[in-house]
């Protein structure tokens, strides 16, 4: 980590008193300026700052209400438990933006039970973004577990292990799941799922009280392709037979039914219950993923759902 001079400090300490004073504490800049005899100018770039610099994490509360009207119109066509819809924005209306805020904050809720749960977790990029927006909490009644596997197919860490990242915010028991994404065969996933601490974590899986999941397309910039885990030949083999999504590595097609293929037969992740009783939130949004959220939707794989208004309408049109 670069050390940062005296100077340096100040500025951020000073960016981060003005952050909290208008987000936290509902000052105007004006009141700002007064309160720290600074001129409007420079609060302006004091409260920006704060943002940029991660020293504040702004949430949007506001009841939008088009975004209320299509978490509605969602959640009663596909029968969803939950259904968040954040804005879009206008001029890149695929961005995951906003995302990573919502999803934090409705696993935020179930972290802040004082009644002891289980969360399973997936993996993946807006995932990760979800658990980094976390705010620091003692969570020392839960339990996190990992659904998949840690380790790429050459024995590397997943970058994207979420497990491990929220230990970093939350004092809870956590459980990653000591495996590859992908075995080599389906011989040896079937050998690796018989070790004790791969069992029960199983076990543990299988009792959430709350899951949250990412959702990769099948295209060209699949996840599961650009990661190493399969490569461009599977990948083609795998559109060939209509595959459109995965999730946790679980490869599907429009329809949601999880197809007969290679990859589904090594695949060591946790399957997910189809109609579950528990809340299973799918985390996803942008034009290369709404016929792999389709999928997920249709399958009820997943009963809760956390995307923007633009992805929101696209689902709304085609089904």
């Amino acid at each position: 980590m670069v050390k940062l001079s005296n100077a340096e400090m100040r500025k951020l300490d000073d960016a981060a008193r003005a952050g909290w004073l208008y987000y936290v504490a509902g000052k105007t800049q004006d009141e700002i300026a007064k309160k720290l005899n600074i001129s409007r100018q420079s609060v302006q770039r004091m409260v920006a700052l704060s943002v940029s610099e991660g020293l504040i994490k702004v949430r949007l509360d506001h009841p939008i209400a088009k975004c209320m009207d299509l978490s509605v119109k969602l959640a009663s066509r596909f029968k969803l438990q939950c259904c968040e819809v954040v804005p879009s924005d206008e001029e890149e209306p695929s961005s995951t933006l906003g995302l990573a805020q919502a999803g934090a904050d409705i696993i935020e809720q179930h972290l802040k039970s004082s009644e002891p749960k289980v969360l399973a977790m997936g993996t993946g990029r807006v995932l990760r973004s979800c658990v980094d927006e976390l705010s620091s909490l003692d969570c020392e009644q839960h339990q996190i577990v990992s659904l998949l596997g840690n380790m790429a197919s050459d024995g590397s860490a997943s970058p994207y292990d979420v497990v491990v990242r929220m230990a970093e915010h939350i004092n809870a028991k956590h459980y990653p799941m000591p495996l590859p994404v992908l075995p080599r065969s389906r011989q040896e996933k079937d050998l690796l799922h018989t070790q004790y601490y791969v069992a029960k974590n199983m076990e543990l899986a299988d009792k959430a009280d709350a899951t949250f999941v990412g959702v990769g397309n099948l295209g060209p910039n699949s996840p599961l392709h650009l990661d190493g885990f399969v490569t461009q030949k599977e990948l083609v083999e795998l559109q060939k037979k209509g595959a459109v999504g995965e999730i946790i590595s679980w490869v599907y097609d429009r329809n949601g039914q999880l197809l007969d293929c290679a990859i589904n037969e090594r695949v060591a992740s946790k399957p997910l219950k189809i109609n579950s009783e528990n809340p299973v939130y799918a985390i996803a949004a942008g034009e290369e993923k709404v016929y792999a959220i389709l999928g997920a939707l249709r399958s009820k794989l997943v009963n809760g759902l956390i995307t923007n208004e633009y992805t929101a309408e696209r689902l709304l049109s085609i089904d």
